[in-house]
């Protein structure tokens, strides 16, 4: 559900930017009655020197900066249990992406790709193991595949796409400026992998239903880390304009080499628009059988998590974002000493956000943020809970 939530979070923030620009167009003054007077030429249209050069090519991507601070981080320097924003009274250099497409023809026998190039301060963080996509400590691939299109009777036809692809859980993605809150959730980070490396089939059926099937290395794995190959399946079900259902499976052996000791569980993620308001809700539930990488390695794993989002647009140019999470992992599998949580200890931690979207200078949003977190363990520098305030700025292109 992460590629919807894409789309429908950066549809809603390019229809906020254009919105203005053609209220104006409708509101100007009219032509003079005499138009017979030769008027002069318009400028010729810029040149895209890329699609002079790539016909057909779609280059896009964005840039994105932070500062973030909280008085409870470790050491001074560290927000315990974040991501992107994981430095204290830091300024972030957070990612330059850089999008290049060649879109496909689903009515034809036709092949396009995909790919993106992430440099910055959140690239370290999403790295896949294996090392073939990173780019040095602050740089990564996260997008990177090919696809394959069989046209169908339907004419949506069925994609074939083998590469690198984000994951198909959650609402959230790696993108930050696509998602309604700045800060990353508590179940993007902790209970979905960020991306899979494998092979992909997808179709819609229809206006109501949609597929993909993916055998993948494994979570986040570019070199499998052991011989058996992991699984993930998605159907999204969209009875209406208004309303979107995604199921989320996934099974497979994640830790190295052990191909017995397999994660499985499933996800649901409900979306609803109601007028200018739209919400969202996500459920997980996963297992993972018992091997020495748990903190006890002699019991299987669970772990549970909800999260519900509701966003609300005041204007063309300023909206308002509201999260809640709740993850219960008190077995370890997912936190354990992951972000500055500490080693070998099971815990129930959530978080409640606020986000506040501002979009009034043209292809940039400016996003203040409030967050609280806390957990059963004193694991915020010694307390049970902290306050974070944020600032980001994002820019389009």
């Amino acid at each position: 559900m992460r590629a919807f939530g894409s789309r429908f979070a950066l549809g809603a923030l390019l229809g906020a930017l254009i919105a203005p620009a053609n209220l104006a167009a409708q509101s100007g003054a009219p032509a003079p009655a005499d138009t017979a007077a030769k008027q002069p030429d318009p400028p010729p249209p810029p040149v895209n020197h890329l699609e002079t050069a790539l016909a057909g090519f779609k280059l896009t991507g964005f840039a994105a900066g932070s500062y973030s601070y909280s008085g409870h981080s470790a050491g001074g320097t560290a927000i315990v249990g974040r991501l992107y924003d994981r430095l204290q009274n830091r300024f972030m250099l957070n990612a330059l992406g850089v999008v290049l497409d060649k879109p496909y023809d689903p009515a034809k026998f036709t092949a396009g790709f995909h790919t993106e190039v992430l440099v910055g301060q959140d690239a370290t963080v999403i790295q896949s193991d294996g090392g073939t996509f990173n780019l040095g400590p602050q740089g990564d691939i996260p997008h990177l595949y090919v696809t394959l299109n069989v046209p169908t009777a339907s004419g949506n036809g069925l994609q074939f796409k083998v590469g690198r692809i984000p994951t198909l859980m959650g609402l959230e993605v790696i993108e930050t400026y696509a998602n309604p809150n700045w800060s990353e959730g508590n179940q993007f980070i902790y209970v979905e992998n960020f991306t899979g490396t494998g092979l992909s089939v997808e179709t819609k059926f229809n206006n109501y239903v949609d597929l993909q099937l993916r055998v993948i290395n494994g979570w986040d794995q570019v070199s499998d880390n052991n011989s058996h190959k992991s699984f993930m399946g998605r159907v999204g079900l969209y009875p209406n304009a208004l309303t979107s259902l995604g199921i989320v499976g996934y099974w497979g052996a994640e830790e190295p080499g052990n191909n017995s000791a397999n994660r499985y569980g499933f996800e649901g993620l409900l979306w609803r628009k109601l007028g200018k308001a739209a919400v969202w809700v996500q459920g997980d539930y996963g297992t993972e059988q018992a091997n020495a990488a748990l903190a006890d390695p002699t019991q299987d794993a669970k772990w549970w998590a909800l999260g519900g989002w509701i966003t609300y647009d005041f204007s063309a140019t300023a909206g308002l974002a509201l999260r809640g999470d709740y993850v219960n992992d008190e077995n370890g599998a997912r936190s354990s000493g992951v972000l500055g949580f500490q080693p070998n200890t099971g815990q129930k931690f959530g978080s409640a956000t606020a986000t506040l979207n501002i979009k009034a200078w043209p292809s940039a949003v400016v996003r203040p943020e409030l967050r609280y977190d806390r957990s059963t363990l004193a694991t915020f520098n010694g307390k049970k809970d902290q306050v974070t305030v944020a600032l980001a700025v994002a820019y389009l292109y």
